[in-house]
């Protein structure tokens, strides 16, 4: 079921169409609706033959209109209660005409005035309950009853009519009530798929932007290895050997976290499997040996006491981003000597700064930038921020601050 579609309840047939889903225009009835109009037309005529009988019966009869026109104008008014739905209001009106010389039209009158303050607005209603007891006025003063004054006639007409607008208002107080909660449960369903799935979307976007890291790392390193045994042709077999397994190593490692980033991408069905181990700050060191085995000269300074203290995600947010500057030395500044600082305190928030000498050469591996507007981005969901550029020392430093809460 989508999220604008309404759920189909499990016996239409016994709601109205508007409840059904037909909406207020709806002509088509519904089987329950088949059902009351037959009921009505039954009642409206048995109440006509009762009203006809008693007014012309007894020992003290009531003035009576003509016989047979009264009971033409009745069968007319019970056959109009079939398009009742279409048009109550013109429907209506024209029957308090009738009922102005017409007492076999009463009990379909009534049942017009139902309909009307079901389907209607309360202005509508009350013009039409102000002409049908207008209408009992009329015929009151034309047909009067021996049995009882004028007033109090037009007292019981007032009851009746008031009594069935206030039931039809108290149906459509119901059905308006029952439309309103189902509208609610809709838009509620919708709101909570569109949640899922911009979390969903979310989560695909962070697993990207971690994979990302990672590649550009694995790849990096090959090219460094590639590159030593480009340049030196002639080095010992074991270096070439050593060198070789470490691309291969690389290599295979880079081809599983781009397996693994496709597959999260391109669908859900690994929506339930485990999520992979992430870093924190207890794998810095093997970080910056793996770089200092490719012939990078890292100087690591920490001046955390026990990095275990430090938070998972900030802890994950300065892996990411030394890992990043290692990544974007061996790309621009070849060779060049990087500095590594990570320093902070619970209270005081966290520093990472990587830095290395800029290097006029070209640089050997391409770059597109995206991987600092990564790290910007990561600092700023983390509440921190990131700065990165040249110093006046003429050194290329990437420094991150991250929030680290007290204890």
């Amino acid at each position: 079921m989508s999220g604008t579609e309404a759920p189909r309840p499990d016996y239409p047939w016994l709601l109205p169409a508007l409840l059904a889903g037909g909406g207020e225009d709806r002509v088509r009835r519904s089987a329950r609706d088949w059902v009351i109009d037959v009921l009505c037309f039954l009642l409206a005529s048995g109440f006509g033959a009762f009203m006809l009988y008693v007014t012309g019966h007894g020992p003290h009869p009531a003035h009576h209109p003509p016989r047979l026109p009264d009971v033409v104008a009745g069968v007319v008014a019970c056959l109009l209660l079939w398009w009742r739905r279409r048009w109550p209001v013109p429907i209506a009106f024209g029957l308090a005409l009738l009922g102005a010389v017409s007492v076999t039209s009463t009990g379909a009158a009534a049942i017009l005035v139902f309909t009307v303050a079901v389907h209607r607005r309360f202005r509508t209603v009350a013009l039409v309950a102000a002409a049908h007891v207008a209408s009992g006025a009329v015929y009151s003063a034309f047909y009067p009853d021996p049995r009882e004054s004028y007033w109090v006639g037009l007292l019981w007409t007032l009851i009746v009519i008031g009594a069935v607008v206030a039931w039809g208002m108290f149906v459509r107080a119901r059905r308006q009530l029952v439309l309103s909660l189902r509208d609610r449960a809709v838009r509620a369903e919708s709101e909570q798929q569109l949640r899922v799935e911009q979390a969903r979307h979310q989560e695909r976007a962070r697993i990207a932007r971690e994979m990302h890291d990672v590649l550009a790392h694995r790849i990096s390193l090959l090219s460094v290895h590639a590159g030593a045994l480009e340049f030196r042709p002639d080095a010992p077999s074991e270096e070439i050997a050593q060198a070789a397994g470490v691309i291969r190593a690389s290599a295979h490692q880079a081809l599983q976290d781009l397996r693994e980033v496709i597959g999260v991408l391109r669908d859900d069905a690994n929506d339930g499997a485990p999520e992979r181990p992430q870093p924190s700050l207890t794998d810095l060191p093997a970080l910056i040996d793996e770089s200092r085995r490719a012939g990078m000269a890292v100087r690591w300074e920490n001046r955390i006491r026990d990095v275990t203290k430090v938070p998972a995600n900030i802890g994950r947010s300065a892996y990411r981003t030394v890992q990043e500057g290692l990544t974007n030395a061996r790309k621009h500044a070849p060779g060049a000597a990087v500095q590594v600082m990570v320093d902070g305190s619970a209270g005081t928030g966290l520093t990472v700064e990587v830095r290395n000498p800029l290097v006029k050469a070209a640089p050997e591996i391409p770059g597109a930038g995206a991987g600092l507007i990564g790290l910007t981005e990561r600092a700023t969901l983390a509440g921190g921020r990131l700065e990165h550029g040249r110093t006046r020392q003429g050194d290329f430093r990437v420094r991150a601050w991250l929030p680290w809460p007290a204890a």
